[in-house]
């Protein structure tokens, strides 16, 4: 269930809001992957930062979905590629 929320999340560009170790957690959904743990994670940019985290499933709760706005990707350019 939780990756059909975050797949549908990721595909439409919604924001989402969820509890994570009971902090409430406002993220930009980028994709899903597995950590070296062998967790499976969803990675985004937390509202107000510019960090990119990952965030493992089994620690997630009460997710819900943000329709209000969408959000377009930040993509990293590094000044030493260019």
């Amino acid at each position: 269930m939780k990756s059909e929320i975050f797949n549908k999340a990721i595909l439409e560009r919604h924001r989402i809001k969820f509890l994570y170790d009971f902090r409430l957690i406002n993220l930009e959904p980028y994709f899903i992957g597995v950590n070296k743990h062998g967790n499976k994670v969803i990675y985004g940019r937390v509202n107000n930062t510019n960090k990119i985290c990952a965030f493992e499933y089994n620690k997630i709760t009460n997710i819900k979905i943000i329709n209000s706005h969408k959000f377009s990707p930040i993509i990293p350019i590094l000044p030493s590629l260019n």
